[in-house]
Formats: structure tokens, sequence, C-alpha cells
């Protein structure tokens, strides 16, 4: 398994705790029966997933991730770009601490990669149920009360 992580010039990468972070991943993908390959995270701002939007899946709005799926067989592999900005706007309007929105998002690319969709609504509903159960998973492995951040990200310094 490898994953890394990137971001765009002027953003700083959250600091998170890899070695639990792939534990968390190689657990998720064993219930789907899958192993993870190569995974790159790219942490963006919101012009970035923007221009990337338009560019690659001719979408005009912003988002906070797009997964840019590599998957072979059971090999989970692939590209996720996050905006970290979108991630705590989202954060704000759903009244969940940053880092938990920043957990369901790393997870919800990797559960694409599975197979799972979300356009349609018994998809999305489906898609939520995996994240809930994802981001129960990574609580079992988490110390109390912690998070995968190993440092707080102050995500409205971006821009």
């Amino acid at each position: 398994m490898e994953v890394d992580f990137y971001s765009e010039e002027h953003i700083q990468i959250p600091k998170l705790r890899e070695k639990l972070l792939k534990e968390w991943f190689e657990t998720v993908a064993q219930k789907y029966n899958m192993i993870i390959g190569e995974l790159c995270y790219f942490f963006c701002s919101d012009e970035y997933i923007l221009e990337a939007n338009r560019q690659f899946l001719q979408h005009d709005y912003y988002t906070d991730i797009i997964t840019f799926d590599n998957t072979e067989e059971d090999c989970i592999s692939g590209d996720l770009l996050i905006s970290l900005e979108t991630v705590g706007s989202n954060s704000e309007l759903m009244k969940v601490s940053f880092e938990e929105e920043l957990h369901r998002v790393i997870i919800h690319g990797i559960l694409h990669m599975t197979g799972l969709g979300d356009k349609e609504e018994d998809e999305a509903r489906l898609m939520r149920e995996a994240e809930d159960e994802a981001l129960d998973i990574l609580k079992s492995l988490l110390p109390s009360g912690e998070s995968l951040l190993e440092e707080a990200y102050n995500y409205k310094e971006i821009g």
C-alpha cells in the first residue's frame, strides 16, 4: 500500500496520522473484499477544484472531492482532489467539526473506488451509510476523542 499527500503550493497539507490512516483504509477495503494499492491525495483550494471539475468532468460548480479511479479488479487505486475550503464550509453547514468532515471526505473517495455511487437518491443513501460505517471503524481505531489529524488545521487561512 502506498498513500501519498500533496497540495497546491500555498496550501498546507493537513498532518495526518499516516499509520492509523492506512490501517483504517485497509479495514474499510476488506469490508468490500478489496485491498489498497496506490492512493494520491491532493489538497487544494476551491478555485483549483472548480477548474478541475470543469476540465475533467464538465461540471461548473464547487465540490469537496473529485475521485479519479484507477482501481483494477480488487486493488483500490486512484487520485483524489480535496478542496479543504469546501470541507470547511460543509463542516459549518452540517454543524460538525472540520476534522469529522475531512474524515468523511477522505473515505468518500475510497468508497467510490469500491464501486459505490452517489448520483441517485438511493445510491446517495447507501453511500452515506457506508461513510457512517467507515467512520465508526475509524472511531474504534482512534484513542477516545482523538482525530486523524496530528494537530489542528485552520482551513480559513486558505485563499
